[in-house]
């Protein structure tokens, strides 16, 4: 019996951590998706050959219909799935034009950081939680 390997699939996806008035706009994601229902920071996948900002104003601009500003790094995360890994890049940034609107989401809420618990989010984003949660600033 030969072993084959099953090619591991490696994603890469930003994450856009936006916060107004002491609070982090969130999206729910819709009940078909993976992680149906839960709640998640906005960004997304990022094509081959875009640059990571580049990632985050296409995503902003289709999930929510906003233009972003002052895009600064804010960490990253890795994931093991059991189909493969996820790469996140994590950004705090400002909206510089529109009001976020459901899109590509169920929903939107601007959620205060000791409030984010009470969401359910993925297990990716936990790390990211427990930053927010300590240093919401």
């Amino acid at each position: 019996m030969t072993g084959r390997r099953v090619p591991v699939k490696r994603l890469h996806a930003a994450i856009a951590v936006i916060e107004r008035r002491g609070r982090y706009l969130v999206c729910r994601r819709h009940a078909h998706d993976s992680f149906g229902g839960c709640w998640e920071f906005p960004g997304g996948k990022r094509e081959s050959g875009e640059s990571w900002e580049a990632c985050l104003r296409r995503e902003l601009r289709e999930e929510l219909g906003v233009a972003i500003r002052a895009i600064r790094p804010f960490g990253r995360l890795r994931h093991r799935f059991p189909d493969g890994t996820v790469s996140f890049r994590i950004f705090r940034c400002r909206i510089a034009r529109g009001t976020p609107s459901p899109l590509d989401a169920q929903a939107l809420r601007w959620v205060p950081a000791r409030r984010l618990r009470r969401y359910r989010f993925p297990p990716a984003n936990r790390p990211l939680l427990d930053r927010l949660m300590e240093n919401p600033r």
